[in-house]
């Protein structure tokens, strides 16, 4: 299933360690993309330029407190994910919570980085998240599959399965997409694949197949969807390596 992938990231690999600068100028333009359309997938009506200069510490005129703070609360999250990467730390509930933390500090204080405690559900899906007393029960069991059987799956399986049940519990009043997605990357980017772009115009494509991953319990078409978007990270990364004459 993943052969073409599977060379691509073996390529990728052999050409590391990748120029100082290409590889500073690519990590930008992912942490960009990737807050833009992580936040866009979610309402965010900021645009990737606005985007970009709130990023620079730059307030853009008409837009709300709460947009600006899910840019910079974003990029620290993904900050997180990559120290938590560098140490090569095994996954938690305990980052889990952190990772929410930093996705709702500000916005919402009293909820961030806690399980919520009532019932919400998901527009426009047909799958209803479990009562909020069992999301610690479920979350349990998510840890335990995680390290027993998902640990010895390929990571764009492992990653996108992990999404895909984390936010089936959905076990934070808000926040939910967001983190999930900084979960499947953390999963990618711990076996060194590049950070994936789950993009805004893919967004019913995406809601579709992951609820067919709930109601069905088939994890197929949004796997297939997490693959298609790693294929185009490692074709950006090659790309960048090709057209770079310092790279061996």
């Amino acid at each position: 299933m993943f052969d073409e992938i599977n060379r691509k990231k073996a390529a990728l690999d052999t050409a590391r360690p990748l120029p100082k600068y290409t590889l500073k100028s690519l990590r930008e333009k992912m942490l960009l993309e990737w807050t833009y359309n992580s936040n866009a997938i979610e309402g965010n009506t900021l645009t990737i330029n606005e985007t970009k200069i709130v990023l620079e510490g730059i307030t853009v005129g008409g837009k709300t407190m709460r947009e600006h703070l899910e840019v910079i609360n974003h990029r620290d999250a993904i900050q997180y994910v990559e120290d938590i990467v560098h140490k090569s730390d095994p996954l938690s509930e305990w980052q889990i919570k952190n990772l929410h933390r930093l996705v709702l500090k500000g916005i919402d204080d009293e909820y961030a980085g806690v399980y919520r405690d009532q019932q919400v559900f998901i527009s426009g899906a047909q799958h209803t998240p479990p009562a909020h007393y069992l999301i610690s029960e479920n979350m349990t069991q998510m840890m335990s599959w995680y390290h027993d059987k998902g640990i010895k799956l390929h990571p764009i399986i492992r990653g996108a399965m992990l999404h895909a049940i984390f936010v089936g519990i959905h076990p934070f009043i808000d926040g939910n997409g967001r983190t999930s997605r900084l979960l499947l990357n953390l999963e990618l980017m711990k076996d060194g694949f590049p950070p994936v772009v789950i993009k805004v115009k893919n967004r019913l494509a995406y809601y579709e197949a992951l609820d067919i991953s709930h109601t069905k319990e088939d994890y197929s078409d949004f796997i297939q969807l997490v693959a298609e978007e790693v294929e185009d990270s490692l074709d950006l990364y090659l790309n960048a390596i090709n057209r770079n004459p310092e790279t061996p």
